[in-house]
């Protein structure tokens, strides 16, 4: 069965998980996988753009380097990134094949799609000099959490998937910092909780946390500078950016400001068309940051929500930014009812109209989630 068949018969969003199925999997065949320096990144927002400034410098450095992320926007190749490229169909297909010669047909079966997809791309990965690896939801629990890391790194951490991770920002960032084995950076953080836990966690687990502004210089501020107008950097990719130059640090590898020539991931605030910005965040964090980079433009909002994502709160951040909103069809049972999202639309005084093809005379901002930019991008491509 070819991979994108295999993937299709498992779901993409589970109620439940079996928090030992990866672990117990992993030690029946991890003498498959070859041992690498693994960088991993935990968090709420700003993993696949840390991961990606990342690995794009070391690539750059000269080194074998991969980068996992997800989910993706269009294709699944988006998710696995070896030496500067989306890998290709032809390497996916022979991958999905060792792994299943390696896997029993029992586990094959049993593990959740994006505990394959890891196996599928660690063995990809073997030879790699340096690995990037971006958690799912999670942390402690994720799949990627198996491997041996040399280094953690971890984002902002705010509220989202609380069904899985707790309702307090303590459980949050408990589960999520809990992943740590040896060594982390953490980058600023908003609530003053997620320091207090992470000192709790250093104190139980002897484990070393230390605050991202530790490993930035006076030096690097300047060439942070220079990276972030060469590409044109919002102000909170400009800290995700300072989180991988504070990781290079810490590996003790030397860079420089050409090194990141080519390292802006796709759907990070991306001007798409000269009138359509795109962003793939979904919670109120993500918000925030879209409306302090877009310092008070307006726009006509292309948007649509899972059912449980925050999504009046998030409303209410973008409000002053928004001069409408267009709501664009998506067909994934996790998506809220139309009716329940014109109603909150309705209580927060915010006009609407189903989205249907792109004005040229307006300006849009294109956020809500991975599905909604992949909604987006398909309709404008037909």
């Amino acid at each position: 069965m070819l991979l994108d068949e295999f993937l299709e018969e498992k779901p993409l969003y589970y109620t439940e998980i079996d928090y030992t199925r990866m672990p117990r999997v992993y030690e029946k065949i991890k003498c498959h996988f070859y041992s690498a320096e693994i960088i991993h990144i935990i968090g709420t927002n700003g993993k696949g753009t840390t991961g990606r400034f990342l690995a794009s410098a070391l690539f750059a450095m000269g080194y074998k380097t991969a980068h996992y992320t997800s989910p993706h926007i269009l294709n699944f190749n988006e998710r696995i990134w070896i030496n500067g490229e989306n890998v290709s169909n032809n390497a996916l297909e022979n991958a999905h094949l060792k792994l299943q010669s390696i896997l029993s047909q029992e586990d094959s079966a049993a593990l959740s799609y994006f505990e394959y997809t890891t196996f599928l791309a660690m063995l990809m990965f073997n030879g790699c000099d340096y690995i990037v690896l971006e958690a799912g939801l999670g942390g402690m629990h994720d799949a990627t959490a198996v491997f041996q890391k040399r280094l953690t790194l971890v984002t902002p951490i705010d509220y989202d998937h609380q069904s899985f991770l707790g309702s307090e920002i303590e459980d949050i960032a408990n589960e999520k910092l809990q992943a740590i084995q040896n060594n982390a950076i953490i980058a600023k953080q908003k609530y003053e909780a997620v320091y207090n836990v992470a000192d709790e966690i250093m104190a139980a687990n002897n484990v070393k946390i230390i605050k991202l502004i530790t490993y930035i210089s006076a030096d690097n501020k300047v060439r942070i500078a220079e990276i972030s107008k060469q590409l044109s950097l919002a102000q909170y990719l400009e800290q995700n950016l300072s989180l991988s130059i504070a990781c290079l640090n810490f590996l003790g590898l030397n860079y420089d400001v050409k090194h990141f020539a080519d390292s802006k991931l796709f759907g990070r605030l991306t001007q798409y068309k000269k009138n359509a910005i795109i962003d793939v965040g979904h919670n109120p964090l993500a918000a925030e940051s879209i409306v302090k980079a877009l310092d008070g433009e307006k726009f006509t909002l292309v948007y649509n929500t899972y059912k449980d994502k925050e999504y009046k709160k998030i409303l209410q951040i973008l409000k002053p930014i928004i001069l409408d909103v267009e709501i664009i069809a998506i067909n994934l049972q996790r998506i809220e009812e139309t009716e329940q999202l014109q109603k909150t639309l309705t209580d927060l005084e915010i006009k609407y109209q189903t989205f249907e093809a792109i004005d040229e005379s307006k300006n849009y901002l294109v956020f809500g989630s991975f599905s909604v930019v992949e909604a987006f991008l398909k309709v404008d491509g037909e």
